[in-house]
């Protein structure tokens, strides 16, 4: 289990501190971009799958201070990889919207989560353009800059607006912009943002009334569903509910919860 001296909101410190440094790193490379300046990218599970040298730099960058800071912990990352280990592991997206960043659109960020068998403890999301740090820790709530988080309350489905995302494949991008059409005759509106952490974050900060995406690894969920939660929001991970599909994340407000689980099931998300 845990280490001598480590608590859940000394986790959550450690996070924000490694994703505030990582994030200067990272701002420094949307900066050199904005002014022109080239920068690597390769793809990984598509053409449109992409990793920056910049996505890794960042990540070896959150590696090292990790070690030093607490180097009995296992780190598993995005693009380098790793286990879970028997005690803390923390979870690392060096740069989640890899593509938002490749284009210059400054909805990315570093997402940090710190994990005991599984469950995130301890997460921090800092966005490296605006600055804004989220934060959150098990049982002691959700922030941001400061400010508790809680989730919004709209009074029906179909006031309320939904944030979802899309795969890389373009089959599965098929079956879920079907599944968005849908779900879109039945709610205010969908937004699809291109951070599946910033999504999160935004249920837990009330911006968004929900998010569902299909096919989110635990470097994109890890600390910003815990966000969510800890702001009040009913979650589901991928793969604790088929009735979703195997892999759906699901972050809802309470008030419409179940009527928006009801329609996804409804609409054929298992499928997706």
């Amino acid at each position: 289990m845990y280490p001598v001296g480590a608590t859940n909101a000394g986790l959550t410190a450690i996070a924000a501190r490694v994703a505030g440094e990582a994030a200067e790193l990272v701002l420094a490379g949307h900066e050199r971009m904005r002014d022109g300046q080239s920068v690597r990218v390769d793809t990984k599970s598509t053409a449109t799958d992409v990793v920056t040298a910049v996505d890794r730099e960042s990540e070896r960058f959150v590696r090292r201070r990790l070690a030093e800071l607490r180097p009995e912990d296992a780190v598993l990352g995005e693009e380098e990889g790793g286990t879970a280990g028997e005690g803390v592991t923390w979870v690392v997206d060096p740069i989640d919207g890899t593509v938002n960043f490749l284009y210059g659109y400054p909805w990315f960020s570093v997402s940090i989560a710190a994990q005991v068998d599984g469950v995130s403890v301890a997460g921090a999301v800092v966005e490296p353009v605006s600055g804004r740090r989220w934060t959150a820790t098990r049982d002691e709530g959700a922030w941001l800059d400061g400010r508790r988080l809680s989730v919004s309350a709209p009074a029906a489905l179909d006031l309320a607006l939904v944030g979802t995302g899309f795969a890389y494949l373009p089959e599965r991008r098929r079956r879920q912009a079907a599944l968005a059409a849908t779900v879109l005759g039945g709610v205010r509106d969908v937004r699809r943002a291109g951070s599946g952490s910033l999504d999160l974050c935004s249920v837990a900060a009330g911006w968004f009334d929900a998010y569902y995406e299909h096919g989110l690894h635990p470097w994109d969920w890890a600390a910003g569903a815990l966000l969510a939660e800890e702001a009040g929001a009913v979650v589901s991970l991928p793969g604790a509910d088929p009735a979703l599909g195997t892999d759906m994340t699901f972050a809802a407000a309470p008030s419409i919860a179940e009527p928006l689980h009801a329609l996804l099931v409804e609409s054929g998300a298992s499928g997706v």
